[in-house]
């Protein structure tokens, strides 16, 4: 199961209570106060990793708390502060801040905003988003994202969530010259509390993007160990798939597949929302396009198609470097489809291919190498 969305509820440990207590102990029955501070409650952190690949394992714990700091005793002995509740999360997860904390559900059909550069805060790099079409489309049943609170695209990068709360104060820290013998103490504070939205966008170098059963799958296998399903019918990949490919220089490209997008994807049709923001991230675009016109469509209007998806969604996408790949040439159809193609595109930059027997992958994979670079 792949999950790329995910509404957490977050809470830091409370801080413990400061202690009252007066010294007691033999040829000192008098002694003054000795309470000690209560600890400070645990810190909910999330830390991006290259070793996960999803939000899986919090959609089976989506609650994270963290531990209470221990309450201050007696001789002046402080509190233990809290552990900290540290959540490990795939690198290219953005932490949203939900503003509805009772309705709020994961909805996948949002309409996700277009970014622009903000501050650092945290030594995080946020991005901020418009959100005045993104209103739009919710209702009072869905979450609202107030703001983007953090973008977790390095491998160590943390992020606290929530802080814990401090200890009270015993009581011995209360003692002065006038006010020798003081019977109060802090309690401690409470920690931060939230929900909060996760949302996962895949960060890879070039995104396939193409209309179902055009060969994406096949080429991925082809270009890296990645290893997919692969069917004779559309829509057999049904969430992102990253494969790895490799030079001989030991140089590497990461290579995100998504699922084939259909007519009116920027409106989610088919899921296209829960597909086409995991290739928001990437350098480059390949356009697979089925040069047999296979599914009985031509190969102009699904390049054409594909590029107005593109634009409709987020018109930076079709600002990317792209390639376009001219997949199942082994066909007797293709060449001569191929060579109406270039008339209707020019100065298009086509790579013909065959997915299924190899032909052309390594002219593929140098121009991918060069388009990303």
């Amino acid at each position: 199961m792949f999950i790329d969305e995910i509404k957490v509820l977050a809470r830091a440990g409370h801080g413990g209570r400061g202690c009252v207590s007066f010294l007691r102990e033999a040829f000192k029955p008098k002694g003054g106060p000795d309470g000690g501070n209560g600890g400070r409650g645990g810190n909910v952190i999330l830390e991006a990793s290259h070793d996960i690949n999803n939000l899986l394992s919090l959609f089976y714990s989506p609650r994270l708390i963290a531990q209470n700091g221990d309450h201050g005793k007696g001789k002046g002995m402080d509190g233990r502060a809290g552990k900290d509740c540290i959540i490990k999360v795939p690198c290219g997860t953005l932490v949203w801040q939900l503003t509805d904390n009772t309705t709020a559900a994961v909805d996948s059909a949002a309409q996700p905003p277009s970014a622009t550069a903000a501050p650092t805060t945290n030594g995080i790099k946020a991005v901020e988003y418009d959100l005045s079409k993104e209103e739009e489309t919710y209702d009072s049943e869905k979450p609202r994202k107030s703001a983007l609170l953090a973008d977790l695209s390095t491998h160590g990068q943390r992020f606290v969530l929530c802080n814990g709360g401090r200890g009270g104060r015993g009581n011995r820290t209360f003692a002065t010259s006038t006010r020798r013998a003081p019977k109060f103490a802090q309690p401690g504070e409470p920690g931060e509390e939230g929900f909060f939205f996760l949302e996962l966008r895949i960060l890879a170098d070039i995104g396939l993007v193409g209309y179902p059963n055009a060969g994406k799958s096949t080429l991925l296998t082809n270009l890296s160990h990645a290893r997919p399903k692969i069917a004779a019918y559309p829509f057999t990949t049904l969430h992102p798939q990253v494969g790895v490919l490799e030079y001989p220089d030991f140089s590497r490209l990461t290579v995100c597949d998504v699922p084939g997008l259909i007519k009116d994807a920027w409106q989610n049709a088919g899921l296209g929302h829960s597909f086409l923001k995991h290739i928001s991230r990437c350098k480059a675009l390949t356009l697979v396009i089925d040069m047999a016109g296979v599914d009985g469509r031509n190969p102009w209007d699904d390049y054409s198609l594909l590029l107005k998806e593109l634009e409709l969604y987020d018109n930076t996408l079709v600002q990317k470097p792209r390639l376009i790949t001219a997949n199942k040439m082994d066909l007797p159809e293709a060449p001569k489809l191929l060579r109406e193609f270039k008339s209707k595109v020019p100065d298009s930059n086509i790579i013909p291919i065959s997915a299924e027997n190899g032909m052309g992958i390594d002219d593929l994979k140098n121009a991918m190498r060069n388009i990303s670079s």
